[in-house]
């Protein structure tokens, strides 16, 4: 199992940062890997939603589906895949940071097959 957590503070209020990045719609103008999103399921953003993602990771291109598992509005967005050589839970997290928003992201990644070499 691989854990990476990153964190940034920008200058924003934190209920538009965190709408902003919970929205999977924005992912591939913020999120350097991210080349596309697409909503598999109609609605707001919640617990059961369904997104396709494709990136590029180690110069490979991956296609995945996130379902998101756990979403409080302007506090936490927690999103699971299990397909793919790299299952993963992705966490962001925003909490008010001087005057704008800490906002941390983690990834939980669980290597399968020759990936895990």
């Amino acid at each position: 199992m691989v854990n990476v957590q990153t964190e940034i503070h920008i200058n924003r209020p934190r209920a538009e940062v965190a709408e902003y990045a919970a929205n999977p719609d924005n992912a591939p103008q913020w999120y350097v890997n991210i080349h596309s999103s697409q909503r598999l399921t109609d609605g707001p953003i919640g617990a059961g939603s369904k997104v396709a993602f494709t990136a590029k990771f180690l110069g490979r291109e991956l296609s995945y589906t996130y379902e998101f598992v756990e979403y409080v509005p302007g506090e936490k967005l927690v999103m699971r895949t299990a397909q793919g050589p790299f299952p993963m839970q992705t966490t962001y997290t925003w909490t008010d940071d001087d005057g704008g928003t800490r906002m941390s992201l983690g990834n939980t990644v669980s290597p399968s097959g020759f990936s895990r070499l």
